[in-house]
């Protein structure tokens, strides 16, 4: 639970895992929290994030940053964003672990507002889940289908699987690999090596990516 004071005599609207609230609402009390407290918005619920581990976060979260962020190095016209928060709709501002997204001025289907957030759906939205029991296999799936995210990795890290969603006449559709590959139908060129990227072995998963550029 997070709750700030402005005086002894004011208390704030504490933000807490569990509640609902509007988009507006969200924002409201998210700005009055500390700095180092991450929150989203689901489905008009709030999730308020834990503590985050080494093996479990960070360590996969760098691998798909690393792996992303070459791909942006090679084509013009995409963006790479790590944890920022996105305005989906009234009831859904996440803040996804990584994004990849078309410019705007080259077509993208979503824009930087003038607060500096992203507004409208990333073509692509990455998420590093403990595992299939995480919102993110759930409301935040149905939150980015029904809002146009054309594509949907979500990486399972308990499990050691990955689940690759495409957007197919409305509704997600699974990837199944191809030889131990994923690769992304809308961005050209844009393959994961499934097993190098569990292994932690990143020259690989760069050298695949590379391959899939030319």
């Amino acid at each position: 639970m997070v709750q700030t004071t402005t005086s002894p005599t004011q208390t704030l609207p504490i933000l807490e895992s569990g509640d609902r609230l509007s988009r507006a609402e969200f924002e409201r009390r998210y700005a009055l929290v500390p700095a180092n407290i991450n929150a989203e918005l689901i489905e008009g619920v709030v999730y308020v994030a834990a503590a985050l581990r080494y093996n479990r976060h960070g360590r996969p979260h760098s691998l798909i940053m690393g792996w992303l962020m070459t791909y942006e190095a090679a084509r013009s016209g995409v963006e790479v964003a790590d944890n920022t928060t996105v305005r989906l709709d009234d009831n859904n501002e996440p803040q996804p672990d990584a994004i990849l997204r078309v410019n705007e001025n080259n077509g993208g289907q979503s824009r930087i507002s003038e607060d500096d957030y992203i507004e409208g759906a990333p073509e692509l939205i990455v998420e590093i889940a403990s595992s299939s029991a995480s919102y993110d296999l759930h409301d935040k799936l149905i939150a980015y289908q029904r809002n146009g995210v054309r594509e949907y990795l979500v990486w399972l890290v308990e499990e050691n699987e990955f689940r690759w969603y495409v957007l197919d006449g409305g509704k997600y559709r699974q990837q199944e690999p191809d030889r131990d590959l994923l690769s992304s139908p809308f961005f050209p060129g844009l393959r994961l090596d499934i097993s190098a990227l569990l292994a932690g072995d990143i020259a690989k998963v760069l050298f695949v990516l590379q391959s899939g550029l030319k």
